[in-house]
């Protein structure tokens, strides 16, 4: 059960997203950024010099790289490989076996690779707040905003999105910071998630709301 190859689509454009219910900004001082299975496993099914996937990782690069310089932590989940039939659960059901735990299968891409100060939780299940912790992580360091962004929209963002509401965290999908097997299921979870659960925002609105860090003057002793 191997994931088909998906057709290139265009990613929404900021004018078609849905109209969101809530009315959430995103806060650096409350925020975490969540990168959402980012393995090469789950990319390789994407046409590799069109959209969604150039803009998806263009995307995700740039938030991830606006979140280390405004100080904002950014959590990483990526499946183990390799996973035993009782590890797998009803997973195998739906989706087979699974990824392989070689480093091809569950590596993540240089250019999105997490840094020496990110987390990386190990995820079992299509939500990402299944075994791994994050809620713990979140109350730990005082966020209750989760800034979500990776694949597949309709499947772990989602369901992921969900879950954060169910924990009263603030869930914010970049809706082009994010990909899908189709652009139907895309829309339908950008849909789902703004009157539902969340709020659907492009990448530059949540860009403008994390200012880069002042770099100090040459010189500066601070």
């Amino acid at each position: 059960m191997a994931i088909a190859p998906i057709d290139p689509y265009q990613m929404p454009h900021p004018t078609e997203l849905p109209v969101n219910t809530a009315t959430w900004t995103v806060d650096p001082s409350r925020a975490v950024l969540l990168v959402h299975d980012m393995q090469h496993y789950f990319l390789a099914p994407f046409a590799g010099a069109a959209q969604p996937r150039t803009d998806l990782l263009a995307n995700v690069t740039a938030l991830r790289e606006r979140c280390a310089e405004a100080g904002v932590p950014v959590v990483y989940t990526a499946q183990p490989g390799g996973m035993t039939p009782e590890q797998r659960g009803l997973l195998k059901d739906f989706w087979g076996a699974g990824m392989s735990a070689d480093p091809a299968d569950r590596g993540i891409p240089e250019a999105i690779a997490p840094g020496g100060h990110d987390t990386v939780l190990t995820k079992w299940r299509a939500s990402a707040f299944h075994r791994t912790g994050l809620v713990d992580l979140l109350r730990e360091q005082g966020r209750d905003q989760l800034v979500i962004c990776g694949v597949y929209a309709h499947v772990g963002i989602l369901l992921t999105a969900c879950d954060a509401f169910a924990h009263d965290v603030q869930p914010f999908v970049v809706a082009d910071a994010v990909a899908d097997f189709t652009p139907e299921f895309h829309r339908m979870a950008l849909q789902y998630a703004a009157t539902r659960c969340a709020m659907t925002l492009p990448t530059a609105t949540v860009l403008q709301a994390l200012p880069a860090a002042a770099l100090a003057p040459v010189g500066d002793p601070s």
